[in-house]
This record gives structure tokens, sequence and C-alpha cells, in this order.
């Protein structure tokens, strides 16, 4: 047994399971100390716990703790196009990206937060057009390389997950053995998690360990859009 105190705790789901049925402003500010206390400040320390076990997979990939524009995401929506105006996220997310991107869209690793539906990512969701073309490019220019990096994650218990387009892409014939990869527009490897798995002690472990098993896509991805790993 570790005498390492969990980060993550049942008061975090018990927090953000209230907040999905009082998602308003007034409950929010009333339960403001809870929120620090039982998600902000733990995920904080999770992150500092990273640093190090991450800079061995890769030096590039970055741990900030900030309370505001690092790695934890804002608990606040950005509700400006959206029908939903909740002002609130009802899950709490973790992302470590890499250093050269400056947003959700870059290579990164994930970490997702929400009762019943806990989660390890790994890769670039939807990047944007410049970068998902040399995706692309680099899928199609050594397709051997690409098989070996998708199927070491898939051997490690990850499953790729997000949206395709419905025809090839420009440029690629519909025969190409690639096609269905070269569909994609998300490249995010998920491998999913109970409630239980997180409020373990030793989860910070587990949680690298599992960034650790899905480098080789994160080497790939960075490699095709030119940004050293």
């Amino acid at each position: 047994m570790s005498d390492r105190q969990p980060h993550v705790t049942p008061e975090l789901f018990a927090f953000m399971t209230e907040l999905a049925e009082n998602n308003d402003r007034e409950w929010f500010q009333a339960n403001r100390s809870r929120y620090e206390q039982a998600v902000r400040e733990p995920l904080r320390a999770f992150i500092r716990d990273l640093e190090v076990p991450l800079e061995s997979i890769s030096p590039h990939v970055v741990a900030d703790d900030r309370k505001s524009g690092g790695s934890l995401f804002r608990i606040h929506r950005d509700t400006r196009f959206s029908k939903d105006k909740s002002p609130y996220k009802t899950f709490a997310g973790v992302q470590f990206r890499h250093e050269a991107g400056k947003d959700a869209h870059a290579p990164g690793y994930y970490l997702h937060l929400d009762p019943g539906n806990v989660f390890v990512g790994a890769g670039c969701w939807r990047p944007a057009r410049e970068a998902l073309e040399s995706i692309r490019d680099a899928i199609a220019e050594d397709p051997d390389r690409w098989a070996e990096a998708r199927d070491a994650v898939v051997a490690a218990g990850f499953a790729f997950e997000g949206e395709s387009l419905k025809r090839p892409p420009r440029g690629y014939a519909p025969e190409n053995p690639q096609i269905d990869d070269l569909k994609r527009k998300d490249f995010i490897a998920v491998r999913h998690l109970s409630d239980e798995t997180v409020l373990e002690p030793d989860f910070v472990t587990v949680f690298a360990g599992m960034c650790l098993d899905a480098a080789p896509l994160m080497r790939f991805l960075t490699s095709a859009i030119g940004v050293r790993w």
C-alpha cells in the first residue's frame, strides 16, 4: 500500500454530480470553496507531480499548474455559440500539451474526470487544417510507420475515437489501404477507466505509464507536424 494521498477523491465526483444538478452561478459561488478544495487544488498538485514523469517521456510535453491558462481546463463553459447556456462544465479536464501548442488542438495527453465517464486521451483533437493535412501526408508517405504507432497504442488498451469524413479527403483514392485513418478529423486514442481507478493513491504513476504507452502515437504526430518530440 502507498502512503501517498490520492489527488482525485470521491469529493471531486460528488461536486461534479451536484454541479450538473445546479448549473448556475448562484450555486457555484456558494460552493466555490468546495470546487477549490476538491477539484482545482488537488488537480494542480496532480499536474505538479507529473512534471518529472512526463519529462522522462518527452521534454517537450508541458505540465503547467497555473490556476488559469495552464494544464487544467477552466470550469467555465464558452457559451457564445451554444444553445446550451449552462455556465459551467460538469467535468474536470487536464491537458498536458506539447510546448509548441497554444490550445486544446495541440498534440498532448488528456485526463477527463466526469462521474461515470473517466478516460485518458492522447494525440491531436480536431487539429487545424495545415496540421491535419501534414498528418495525412505523413500517413500516406510512410504507412508502415503509422501502422506501427497506431497498433502499439491499440495493443496498450487504447481505441481511436473522434469524427471522420464520410468520403476520402481530396487527393486520396478510396482504395488506399490506410483510407479509414486518412479520413479521420481527430487523431485521438482513448482509454476508458473506472471511476475507482483514478481514486487510487498511485494514479499519478498509472497515468504516466499510460502516457508512455501512447508515446509512439505522439511521436508520429509531432514528427508529422514538424515539432520535436
